[in-house]
C-alpha cells in the first residue's frame, strides 16, 4: 500500500508558501492549533479527574464547532522533493505522500546527527573532511568545571497564585489553590513539593516544553568534559551531594522550617538528576556502541537519586498534610450539606475536608503522576504529529484514489470515529502505527495528570472527538443553586450533569476488547476499571498509581451517590465496579504478589519499601526496615542511600514524632561512619552532634585521630565547636585513645633491662603528635599536663628517653603559671584542685629526672669522646722534632688540665641534678603530695614502676660517675642516702639490685683501701 508523506521534524519546506510557513511557525510557537468554542481556552489540567476544586467559568462543550474543526481541509501544493522521483496521481485536496521509511514522525536519525554535532561542538573535536554540521559561534568549552545551576528560590516557593487570585485551580496540582475557607491555608504548602521547579512552565504556556522532544532545551555543553573521562562519572558529579544536604540541614534549623528543609532537599536531587542525566545523555551520544561499562555505576547512582527525589516529594505533600490535620479542629472543618442543594462539587469539598484518608490517597495519585510528569519531560520519543489535523491521513488518501480513480473500495468506507469497530475493517498500516503511539501518549499524559496536553495532542491529530471524550469527568456545580448574586449576573455552570451516564459509557468501552488495550486503559482511569487499567501499567509505580486511582475514584463515588439529591435516577454502575474492596495495605500486598515478575521485583526495592512505609504512614517498621539493612554487612545499602535514611531519621526526630531511638541513633551513627570513611571532613562534625553525647565524643574522637595536619587540626576543632561538641572531651578522648593502646604492657617494659636507649617506632611518633591536640586551646593547659605526664610515664617505661623529651618539650614552658592563673580566674583564691596539682608535681618530677639524664649524658660524651690524646714521642727525632714533640706535650697537658675541670664540674652537675631525684621534696620522686583528689590506680601503678625502674638506674649512674672520677667517698655516702629512712629508696630496690650495688661499693672499698684509708674512707688511726 502505498503512504502518504507527513512532514518530518527538522524537514525544509518545499512545497509551502511563505504565509503557509508562518503560520506554521505560529503555530508551533503557540503550542499547536486551538479549536473555537469551549476549546478555545485550554482545558483545565487534572491531577485527580475526581477531586476536583475548580472554580473555573466553563462555556459548555460545542460539538458542532469541533466537527467543523474536523471537517476542515486544507489545500496543500503538489510537488516533488529533489531526487524523488516517485509521483502519485491523487486529488489536489489530498496529503502529500510520505516514504515507508519515514513512518514515525520523530526523526531519530535527524536527533542523533544533531546530538553528535552538539557533542563535537562541546569537546572541540576536529570535524573530518565532509558536510559539516553548523556550530554557534563561540560556543567551546567555557568553563573548566561544572557547576550545577542553582534553581531560583522562586520557582519553587512562589505561591503568589495560592492566594486566590487565580480562580479554576485545583488542590493539589502545583501552584492551584483549595477554595475551602474551612480548610487551613497551610495545606496548600503540599503543592511545593509536588511542583518540579526548574520544568514548570509559565502561565500560558504549560505544555510548551511537551512539544520538543526532551521536553526541555538540553545543554550539552554545560557538562564539564572532565567528568566523562573521569574513572566513575557519576560518583565524581554526585560528591557534592552530601555537603549540600549538610547545607540544606544547617541553613533551617528552625522547626518551623522543617517542610521547606524538604522541599530543599528535593530541588537539590532535582539538580543533581539533570545534570546526571545530561552526563548520561552526552555519553550515550558520544559512544557508538552504548554506553560505556564505567557509566554503569552512575546511571545506578542517577536511578537512586531520582527514586530519593520522589521520596522527599512524598514526605513532604503527605506529612504536611498530616501534620495540618493534626492541627485543625475537625468540626470546624465539617461543611453543612444539609441546609443547601450541594452539587458534586459540594460533596467533594466536604468529603475531603473531613476525610483525611481519602485525602491523603488523593495526594499519592498526585505523587505518581508529577514523578510521571518528571519522566515525561525527560523523554525524548515524543509522538507529535504535522498532518494539520487530519486524521489517519492514509487511509483517507488510500480512500481518495480509489474514489478518483474508480477502483473497487478495499479499504475502510468511512472514516467517522466508529467507523473502524462498525465495519471491522483495519486502518491503514500507517496509521495503524501512528494510532497506537497517539494512543500510547494519550495514556502516558493521562498517567501524568496532563489532560490538557492529552486532549491538546488528540486535537492536533485530528481527533476532537477524542479529546471531548475526555471531557466528562468534570464534577457538575451550578453556584446559582443557592442563590443570585446581587449583582444579578448569573454565574457560569461547570462540569458534566450527566457524569454517570459518561462514566458507565467508559466502563463498558474499557471491557470492550476490539479497542486497543491503551485506549480501553484511557476510559478504565476514567471510570474506575482497574482489571482493564492494569495491562497497560509495566511498573510499579504505575500499578500502585492505578490501584490508589481506583481507590479514591470508588470512595468519591460512592460519596457522591449517598449525597446527592436530584430527581432523575443515576446510572447504575457495574457489579463488578464494587467487587475488590481496596485498602492502602491490601494494595501493597497484592504488588508484592503481583503476576508481574518486574512489579514483584521492583516492590522489593529499598526507596519503594520506604515509600510503602510513608504512605502507611508506620514509622516504626521504616526505622526497623532500615536498621536491618544497615547491619547487613552483606548487602550494606550505598553511600547516598545511608544519606537519604540518615536525614529521614532527622526529619522524623524534628516532626516530634515519637519511634524506636536507638535504632535511630544507628543509623546516623552508620551515615557518620560514611563520613569518616570517605573523609568528608566539613559535615562529620555536624552529623556527630546529632549523636547522644558519649557517642559524640566517641566518633569524633576517632575521627579526629585520622587527621595529622595542623591546619586541618585546628580546622575540625574549630567546626566541632561550631557544632556544639565538647571539644575539651573530645581532644582528650583522641589523646587518651593514642597512648593507651599498649598500656597493656607497661608492666612488661617496666622490667630492668640492660639497655639505656630504646628506639622510637612510629606508633611513638603517633602518641608524640597527640598532645598537639591540647595545646591548641590554653584552657586546656591542665588536661595537656596530665595526658603528656601519661605519655611520657609510657616512654620512661620502656626506656624511650629522647621520645619522652620530645613530648615534654612541647609543653609550652609557661603552662604551670598558666593553670595557676586559670584557675584564679575560674574559682578565685581557692585551692588548685588536688587533680591539677599532682600532675603539675609530677610534670617538675619528670623534669627533674630528664635534666639528670640529660647532665650524666653530657658528662659520658665529656669522659668518653672529649679526652684529648697524648701525643707519641718519635723514635730516632731530631732537633725539630724534639722541639714540636714538646710543644705538643705542653698543649696536651693544658687540654688535659681543661678537660679534668670540665669533668669535675660536670661530675658535680650529675651529682646534684640525680640528687634531686634521689631525695625529691615533698615525699619523694613520682610520690603524690596530695590525696585528697579523685584516686587514679592506673596512674599509681605505673607511678610506683618508674620508681623501681628509674631510681636504681639512676643509683647506678651516680655511682658509675663518681667510681670513675674516683670520688669513693661520695660512693659510699650514696649508700647512705639509699638506706635513709627519710625517703626509703631501699624499698625501690630488687634483691639482685641490691647485691649488684653492693658489689660496686665493695669496689669502691678496696680502692679507698688501696690509698691506705678504711673502707669508709677515713684515714686510719695507728
Amino acid at each position: 500500500m502505498a503512504g502518504v508523506r507527513r512532514k518530518d521534524v527538522g524537514e525544509p519546506w518545499t512545497s509551502q508558501s511563505q504565509v503557509e510557513r508562518e503560520q506554521y511557525q505560529t503555530r508551533r510557537s503557540e503550542g499547536g492549533d486551538q479549536l473555537s468554542g469551549s476549546f478555545q481556552e485550554p482545558v483545565d489540567t487534572t491531577l485527580g479527574y475526581i477531586w476536583k476544586y475548580s472554580q473555573r467559568q466553563s462555556q459548555g462543550f460545542n460539538p458542532d464547532r469541533m466537527n467543523e474543526a474536523v471537517d476542515k481541509k486544507r489545500t496543500v501544493r503538489q510537488g516533488q522533493r529533489p531526487g524523488n522521483r516517485l509521483h502519485f496521481d491523487v486529488p489536489d485536496n489530498a496529503p502529500a505522500p510520505r516514504e515507508e521509511t519515514r513512518s514515525r514522525t520523530l526523526n531519530k536519525e535527524h536527533i542523533i546527527r544533531r546530538s553528535m554535532g552538539l557533542l563535537d561542538q562541546a569537546t572541540g573535536a576536529t570535524a573530518t573532511p565532509g558536510p559539516r554540521i553548523p556550530r554557534t559561534p563561540g560556543s567551546g568549552l567555557k568553563h573548566s568545571t561544572y557547576t550545577p545551576s542553582r534553581l531560583p528560590t522562586t520557582s519553587q516557593f512562589d505561591v503568589s497564585d495560592l492566594m486566590g487570585q487565580t480562580p479554576s485551580r485545583s488542590l493539589l496540582t502545583p501552584g492551584r489553590t483549595f477554595n475551602l475557607s474551612a480548610v487551613d491555608q497551610t495545606r496548600l504548602n503540599t503543592s511545593l513539593f509536588l511542583a518540579t521547579p526548574r520544568q514548570t512552565a509559565p502561565a500560558g504556556h504549560d505544555t510548551s516544553a511537551l512539544q520538543t522532544p526532551g521536553g526541555q532545551t538540553e545543554d550539552f555543553t554545560s557538562v564539564n568534559i572532565h567528568l566523562l573521562l573521569a574513572e566513575d562519572p557519576g560518583v565524581a558529579a554526585s560528591e557534592g551531594l552530601f555537603e549540600e544536604f549538610m547545607q540544606c540541614f544547617t541553613g533551617h534549623q528552625s522547626p518551623t522550617d522543617v517542610f521547606t528543609l524538604v522541599a530543599r532537599y528535593q530541588e537539590v536531587c532535582t539538580e543533581q538528576v539533570n545534570m546526571l542525566n545530561n552526563l548520561v545523555r552526552k555519553a550515550g551520544v558520544s559512544s557508538s556502541y552504548g554506553l560505556p561499562k564505567k557509566f554503569a555505576r552512575t546511571v545506578e547512582v542517577l536511578r537512586l537519586l531520582e527514586q530519593e527525589k520522589c521520596t522527599w516529594r512524598l514526605i513532604g505533600s503527605l506529612y504536611q498534610d498530616r501534620q495540618t490535620a493534626l492541627e485543625d479542629n475537625q468540626e470546624d472543618m465539617d461543611v453543612n450539606l444539609e441546609t443547601s442543594s450541594p452539587s458534586e462539587k459540594d460533596i467533594m469539598d466536604a468529603f475531603f475536608s473531613r476525610n483525611d484518608d481519602v485525602r491523603q490517597s488523593q495526594i499519592v495519585v498526585d505523587w505518581l503522576e508529577e514523578n510521571s510528569k518528571d519522566v515525561l519531560r525527560s523523554n525524548c520519543d515524543r509522538a507529535e504529529f504535522y498532518s494539520k489535523s487530519i486524521c489517519w491521513e492514509n487511509t483517507l488518501h488510500d480512500l481518495q484514489r480509489q474514489v478518483g480513480s474508480g477502483q473497487k473500495q478495499s479499504s475502510l468506507p468511512h472514516l467517522d470515529p466508529d467507523a473502524p469497530v462498525r465495519e471491522n475493517k483495519p486502518l491503514a498500516d500507517l496509521d495503524k502505527e501512528d494510532e497506537v503511539r497517539l494512543l500510547r501518549e494519550v495514556f502516558s499524559n493521562i498517567r501524568a495528570g496532563l489532560m490538557e496536553e492529552a486532549q491538546r495532542l488528540c486535537r492536533k491529530c485530528g481527533q476532537s472527538w477524542r479529546a471531548a471524550t475526555l471531557e466528562g469527568w468534570r464534577l457538575y456545580h451550578d453556584p446559582n443553586i443557592n442563590g443570585v448574586p446581587a449583582s444579578g449576573e448569573l454565574q457560569a455552570i461547570t462540569g458534566n450533569m450527566y457524569r454517570d451516564i459518561w462514566k458507565a459509557v467508559c466502563w463498558r468501552m474499557a471491557e470492550d476488547e476490539r479497542f486497543n488495550v491503551y485506549e480501553r486503559a484511557i476510559y478504565a482511569a476514567l471510570s474506575g476499571n482497574l482489571k482493564e487499567l492494569l495491562p497497560a501499567c509495566d511498573t510499579w509505580d504505575d500499578c500502585l498509581w492505578a490501584y490508589f486511582k481506583v481507590l479514591v475514584d470508588r470512595q468519591v463515588e460512592q460519596e457522591i451517590r449517598e449525597k446527592l439529591n436530584i430527581r432523575r435516577e443515576l446510572e447504575a454502575l457495574p457489579d463488578a465496579y464494587y467487587d475488590k474492596e481496596l485498602t492502602p495495605l491490601r494494595i501493597f500486598q497484592e504488588l508484592q504478589s503481583h503476576p508481574r515478575q518486574i512489579v514483584e521485583m521492583q516492590s522489593k526495592e529499598r526507596h519503594h519499601i520506604i515509600q510503602k512505609y510513608i504512605i502507611l504512614g508506620d514509622i516504626d517498621a521504616l526505622i526497623e526496615e532500615m536498621g536491618d539493612w544497615i547491619s547487613d554487612d552483606v548487602s550494606r545499602p550505598s553511600h547516598h542511600l545511608v544519606r537519604f535514611m540518615a536525614h529521614v531519621v532527622l526529619f522524623i526526630r524534628s516532626l516530634g514524632l515519637q519511634t524506636k531511638d536507638a535504632i535511630c541513633v544507628a543509623i546516623i551513627e552508620a551515615y557518620v561512619k560514611d563520613l569518616i570513611a570517605e573523609k568528608h571532613s566539613k559535615l562529620v562534625a555536624v552529623y556527630t552532634a546529632q549523636l547522644p553525647y558519649d557517642m559524640q565524643v566517641s566518633w569524633y574522637a576517632r575521627f579526629l585521630e585520622g587527621i595529622h595536619d595542623k591546619e586541618e587540626r585546628q580546622r575540625c576543632l574549630q567546626l566541632a565547636e561550631e557544632a556544639g561538641l565538647d571539644v575539651a572531651q573530645i581532644t582528650k578522648t583522641v589523646v587518651e585513645n593514642i597512648r593507651t593502646r599498649d598500656e597493656s604492657e607497661f608492666v612488661a617494659h617496666t622490667q630492668p633491662s640492660s639497655s639505656l636507649e630504646a628506639a622510637t617506632s612510629a606508633e611513638d611518633r603517633r602518641k608524640i603528635e597527640a598532645t598537639d591536640w591540647l595545646v591548641f586551646d590554653p584552657a586546656q593547659r591542665a588536661e595537656a599536663l596530665k595526658q603528656s605526664n601519661a605519655i611520657i610515664r609510657t616512654f620512661l617505661a620502656t626506656k624511650k628517653h629522647d621520645a619522652a623529651k620530645e613530648v615534654f618539650r612541647k609543653i609550652p614552658a609557661d603552662s604551670v603559671d598558666l593553670i595557676y592563673r586559670n584557675w584564679q580566674a575560674q574559682a578565685g583564691r581557692e585551692t588548685l584542685p588536688a587533680e591539677d596539682d599532682n600532675a603539675i608535681r609530677e610534670y617538675l618530677c619528670i623534669q627533674a629526672y630528664l635534666n639528670a639524664l640529660d647532665s650524666f649524658n653530657d658528662w659520658f660524651e665529656h669522659f668518653h669522646n672529649k679526652r684529648p690524646a697524648e701525643p707519641l714521642k718519635p723514635d730516632n727525632a731530631n732537633f725539630h722534632e724534639m722541639v714540636r714533640f714538646e710543644h705538643e706535650l705542653r698543649e696536651y697537658e693544658l687540654e688535659l688540665e681543661r678537660w679534668r675541670q670540665g669533668l669535675a664540674s660536670q661530675s658535680l652537675g650529675v651529682k646534684e641534678r640525680i640528687y634531686n631525684v634521689l631525695q625529691f621534696v615533698d615525699g619523694g620522686w613520682m610520690m603524690d603530695q596530695r590525696l585528697d583528689g579523685e584516686i587514679d590506680e592506673t596512674r599509681l601503678q605505673q607511678m610506683n614502676g618508674l620508681r623501681g625502674l628509674c631510681l636504681p638506674m639512676l643509683c647506678f649512674l651516680l655511682h658509675t660517675v663518681l667510681h670513675t672520677t674516683e670520688q669513693y667517698r661520695e660512693c659510699l655516702a650514696l649508700a647512705d642516702v639509699i638506706a635513709s629512712e627519710d625517703h626509703q629508696l631501699y624499698k625501690v630496690f630488687s634483691r639482685q639490685e641490691l647485691r649488684q650495688f653492693l658489689s660496686k661499693q665493695s669496689e669502691s672499698s678496696l680502692h679507698l683501701l688501696n690509698q691506705n684509708l678504711d673502707p669508709l674512707g677515713y684515714e686510719l688511726v695507728s
